[in-house]
């Protein structure tokens, strides 16, 4: 039987692989943001973050969990927002998620089975078929979805992050004494 999550029911396999989590990496465009990009006329870059994906990265942090960022985009604001929320391991500009993916796994000493993966689109696939939980937002591309262990209920960059981690806190025991922030 299906549990109840804050979102809606979890599948059964889907609960006991967020159970085993102790490294969720991140997509950022399209997860962390809404996907867009907002371009000045002076060519300055904006993004925008959810409030409640930080307070969600904050209180994984905070319970044991770590958490990596893995973008095809380079910007400073991701680099900035990241510092900000205490991610370390920020791999920018990258083509092949494999790579980055690899060392990650070699770094925490983790196997796969222990890692979450939440992306939106096919760049993003190569490490979802790799770890034991792939998770697409809610908005991303329907191919991605068909493989993904779970679709969020929510869109990327409005607290479709913070979904996920609600789920891996709640499934480890941890949610009640996770310490986040909304930063």
């Amino acid at each position: 039987m299906p549990k109840q999550g804050f979102y809606g029911p979890i599948s059964d396999t889907t609960w006991d692989a967020a159970s085993k989590i102790k490294l969720l990496i991140c997509d950022v465009d399209g997860v962390f943001s809404d996907g867009l990009v907002y371009m000045s006329n002076t060519g300055d870059e904006l993004k925008t973050f959810h409030t409640r994906d930080g307070y969600g990265v904050r209180s994984v942090l905070s319970s044991g969990i770590n958490v990596a960022i893995i973008t095809g985009r380079k910007s400073k604001i991701v680099e900035d927002r990241m510092t900000a929320l205490g991610v370390t391991h920020i791999y920018q500009g990258v083509d092949n998620k494999l790579t980055p993916y690899n060392e990650l796994l070699a770094l925490y000493q983790v196997s796969p089975s222990e890692v979450a993966y939440i992306g939106d689109d096919m760049v993003d696939l190569p490490v979802m078929k790799e770890v034991g939980l792939s998770v697409c937002v809610a908005d991303g591309h329907p191919y991605v979805k068909q493989h993904a262990t779970m679709t969020t209920t929510i869109k990327g960059g409005h607290g479709a992050l913070r979904e996920l981690t609600d789920l891996l806190l709640l499934s480890q025991g941890k949610f009640e004494s996770a310490h986040g922030m909304s930063i």
